[in-house]
């Protein structure tokens, strides 16, 4: 093992002896292992094919070198049952004086936030959007809905989930027939379709890419839905309009910290004076959001390029500035775990399905990472996923229902 691999290693090893919740271990190809942890908890054993390469990739960029790792094949485990021992484990390990040095070393130019232009913006969308709508047939539900699902009973389908939160998110609306909804990320025209069909309103859709927009029409045009719903492939910096409604859900996440001002500016002018918008966000718990956004990491590397998760209060800082007003936030984090679960067993029992597609094993394991992780860091909340309601005036803020006020006080100012 080279001398970068064998630091890292020792460095690792001695912020896992604070390990607590559970028992991890370390195995090597030759029998050799370390444990950690306390016992007191579930009993983890991750198999180190190649240390050497394992080792080395995590002293270069600990970060985007572990997930780079596992995708090479030098790994493997429990993926869902390790990343919830080690998010349980994620502050104190962070704040390790070990693991703060070998920060240090590897933070050569902290990540800044760049401003995405709608090419940039384009681009990103069609690396994940655009992998092929077969792909997220098979791994979603017949709603192709792609966000945070709400479970009110543990008997309900991945489908009636979804649509128990679509229903949520037009009583927060307060949508009728006389609306005029604009949905900012409109994906596969699962909300659109949704609103129309169960309260006649108009919406208009918005997405950057060209096959979710001829998914999203087809499906529109077999709801008998063509005269209510029209499907955009346009930015939503060069859309213009006002309407009486806004929805985006789990949008603002790929456009990236430097772009919410101007998200936030451009909903504020869609908006009717007495309009209400619905933002559904992944977000980061403010506590960890300065430290998170300071460096990229395995997912916007591999994933999302271009984003970055928010937080609650960074979202507040970039809604400020308009007539906006943050009048309600709901956290529905915890039916996420299960979302993501369902479309990781998805994508595993459809595995066969998924290669005739043309992915091979690199992405198989790439999918199986992402998901795995996301899944346990919203079973132990190191996620979050909240539902915003904004209003651009005191009577339209009346009209919203207030799910949890942010400290009993409107964020922005007055009209």
């Amino acid at each position: 093992m080279k001398l970068a691999g064998a630091v890292a290693q020792r460095i690792v090893f001695r912020a896992l002896e604070e390990l607590r919740g559970g028992e991890l271990v370390v195995r090597y190809p030759d029998g050799r292992g370390r444990r950690f942890g306390d016992g007191l908890g579930q009993r983890v054993v991750i198999d180190v094919h190649r240390p050497g390469a394992f080792w080395s990739k995590l002293a270069r960029r600990t970060r985007i070198g572990f997930g780079e790792s596992y995708v090479d094949g030098d790994w493997d485990g429990d993926l869902v049952a390790f990343f919830e021992l080690l998010s349980v484990n994620l502050e104190a390990a962070s704040e390790h004086p070990m693991f703060r040095a070998l920060n240090k070393l590897q933070e050569k130019r902290p990540h800044r936030a760049q401003r995405q232009s709608p090419a940039a913006a384009r681009d990103n969308i069609h690396a994940h959007y655009d992998l092929g709508n077969g792909l997220f047939q098979l791994m979603l539900d017949e709603t192709m809905t792609y966000s945070c699902a709400i479970w009110e009973r543990p008997e309900m389908t991945l489908a009636e989930a979804q649509r128990a939160k679509y229903r949520l998110i037009c009583e927060k609306l307060q949508l009728g027939a006389a609306d005029h909804v604009l949905e900012i990320g409109c994906g596969w025209g699962g909300f659109a379709i949704y609103a129309a069909g169960e309260y006649g309103c108009r919406v208009a859709g918005l997405t950057l890419s060209p096959s979710q927009a001829s998914f999203a029409r087809e499906r529109v045009c077999a709801a008998g839905l063509d005269e209510l719903v029209e499907i955009l492939e346009q930015d939503y910096r060069h859309t213009e309009g006002r309407f009486t409604k806004v929805v985006s859900i789990e949008m603002l996440e790929a456009i990236g910290l430097a772009e919410h001002e101007t998200y936030f500016r451009a909903i504020d002018e869609f908006l009717e004076p007495d309009g209400i918008a619905v933002i559904q966000i992944i977000a980061v718990p403010d506590a960890r959001f300065a430290r998170y956004s300071r460096r990229s990491d395995w997912i916007q590397q591999y994933i999302f390029p271009g984003s970055l998760i928010p937080s609650v209060g960074a979202v507040g800082r970039a809604a400020a500035p308009t007539r906006l007003r943050i009048v309600g936030l709901e956290e529905i984090g915890p039916g996420y775990a299960e979302t993501l679960k369902i479309w990781r067993e998805n994508v595993e029992a459809r595995e066969a399905e998924v290669r005739t597609l043309g992915y091979d094993e690199r992405f198989l394991r790439i999918w199986r990472f992402y998901l795995s992780f996301c899944e346990a860091a919203f079973r132990v909340r190191v996620l979050r996923d909240v539902q915003l309601v904004l209003a651009r005036s005191p009577s339209g803020a009346l009209a919203a229902p207030l799910a949890l006020p942010i400290e009993g006080q409107f964020v922005g100012r007055e009209s």
